[in-house]
């Protein structure tokens, strides 16, 4: 089994080189995914120049471990927003999101880039009549704001259900494939594009400047790219991270259904979809299980309980690939994709949660328009420093209790082991030395890796990822390596490591 994403292993490796020198540009746009391209492709073109700062390859954060489906409803439903917003604010977000699945449809088609772009109907699926009411609910909702949607009691899946919702007309494709194609055109626009090059520091004013290892890149605007934007800002407390799972697997027998299919299952959704990778090879996914980051101590569980769910529905040959992926869900159920320093001219795109594809596109063609001077229909309704407490207070108080509690627990600090001895090959610990706290990994030929247990993003203490063999931190979401680099999240300083490497 790879670990690994089905759409990564089934695209083209990128070769952009690292930042080897100092740089003044119009943008500099911080992250490489959907998002960043997409925005350095909108600016590029519009004759700004543009650098992409990637601290990995391109894709490799979010964007090349979604679902690769892109759609107009969103993961907290139109009917759940109906109790917060009005008509006109729930119709603007049904439109700007099928205005954004347009554009890469659009885009698809004029550079006639290679990514199994399909229009599919999506569903959501009641196994039994427990949930058909969520659907009838669902269903007017889709209708109050125009989609083609239909209620129906049949679906092309090998199992009985009670009901189905179906609306026609959204949208798959390989996400890896569009992007390293979209990276391509940007570098043909006169984008600067830099992989391997996490940016270490930023200094926010007129100009911004972005220090790297090995250059310094100063920019009239910068643009936070990065999922869940870095340093610390006021809304990371609007914000609550989550990591989800996935498989890919063959079938012995039957069809492989075409769509996108949400089946619903006591408090949360499983996501399914088929794909037809460029050799040939038929594969249905399915994704689910989500647990709020550094907040599950066996995650390996996830991708069992993901096998068997896919195991009792469909005629299963062999589990192909399994991957994991992170979502910053929001206060109010919308995302923040705007200016969060107009003086600095500093923008940020996050709170997609699980519709990350669609809105990371909708973020880049808004703060495009803002940059350009052009006037966008929809950056009030997204603006990030909309905030409103009513709206967002449910969902609000149950994240920042979270956060307090995962304060609180280490308060005081009680470390997992006492001595190194007690950590086996592959396991991750915390322990406490001369009152300081430090996570350690012993690696599988017994070697220590200890770096400081305290993020340096806000001071949290973070936890062992045993799927990810990451250190990640519960209260917002930023993830380390073993050596303690940061991986993703808010979080830009890497972990210290321990200078004194004694063992006892």
């Amino acid at each position: 089994m790879k670990k690994i994403s089905l759409w990564k292993d089934d695209a083209k490796t990128s070769s952009f080189a690292p930042l080897q020198e100092d740089l003044h540009v119009d943008i500099a746009i911080v992250g490489g995914g959907i998002t960043g391209l997409t925005a350095a492709h909108l600016l590029a073109k519009a004759g700004k120049s543009v650098a992409v700062l990637e601290a990995m390859r391109v894709g490799d954060g979010t964007t090349g471990f979604s679902t690769g489906n892109l759609y107009a409803i969103v993961e907290e439903s139109f009917k759940k927003l109906q109790f917060k917003f009005d008509k006109k604010t729930i119709q603007a977000v049904a439109d700007s999101r099928t205005a954004a699945i347009g554009y890469i449809e659009n885009l698809v088609r004029e550079l006639a880039i290679d990514c199994d772009f399909h229009r599919r109907p999506w569903r959501l699926i009641s196994e039994t009549d427990t949930y058909d009411k969520i659907l009838e609910k669902e269903y007017q909702a889709c209708l109050d704001v125009g989609l083609d949607a239909h209620l129906d009691s049949v679906a092309p899946l090998p199992f009985n259900i009670s009901k189905a919702l179906r609306v026609e007309n959204q949208a798959q494709f390989n996400p890896m494939q569009y992007i390293k194609a979209l990276a391509a055109q940007a570098q043909k626009a006169g984008c600067m594009i830099f992989e391997r090059t996490p940016v270490l520091r930023i200094k926010e004013g007129s100009p911004n400047v972005l220090y790297t290892e090995n250059g310094t890149v100063t920019a009239s605007k910068v643009i936070n790219a990065t999922h869940s934007p870095k340093g610390v800002r006021f809304v990371h407390i609007l914000l609550g991270s989550y990591r989800e799972y996935a498989i890919a697997v063959k079938l012995n027998s039957g069809d492989y259904p075409e769509g996108i299919f949400w089946l619903i299952d006591k408090l949360h959704h499983y996501s399914i979809r088929s794909y037809t990778s460029s050799s040939g090879e038929n594969y249905l996914l399915v994704l689910g299980e989500p647990h709020k980051v550094g907040h599950k101590k066996d995650n390996e569980i996830c991708f069992k309980n993901l096998e068997n769910y896919i195991r009792a529905r469909f005629d299963v040959k062999s589990v192909d690939y399994h991957w994991s992926a992170q979502n910053y869900k929001p206060a109010d159920g919308l995302p923040y994709i705007g200016a969060v320093n107009h003086k600095a001219n500093v923008y940020i795109a996050t709170g997609f949660a699980t519709d990350g594809l669609t809105y990371g596109t909708l973020a880049a063609m808004i703060i495009s328009d803002l940059i350009l001077g052009n006037e966008n229909q929809w950056s009030k309704l997204y603006d990030p420093q909309r905030h409103n407490p009513l709206k967002s207070a449910v969902r609000f108080i149950k994240e920042n209790i979270h956060v307090f509690m995962d304060y609180m627990k280490d308060i005081p600090y009680q470390a997992e082991v006492k001595r190194f001895s007690s950590i086996l090959p592959g396991e991750g610990k915390t322990i406490e030395i001369k009152g300081e706290k430090f996570s350690v990994y012993r690696d599988e030929s017994g070697e220590l890796h200890q770096v400081s247990a305290v993020c340096t993003h806000m001071k949290c203490i973070v936890n062992w990822n045993n799927e990810q063999k990451s250190w990640d931190c519960p209260c917002h979401g930023s993830r380390f390596t073993v050596d303690g680099q940061v991986i993703e999240g808010p979080a830009i300083i890497n972990l210290p490591k321990r200078e004194d490497n004694n063992q006892h």
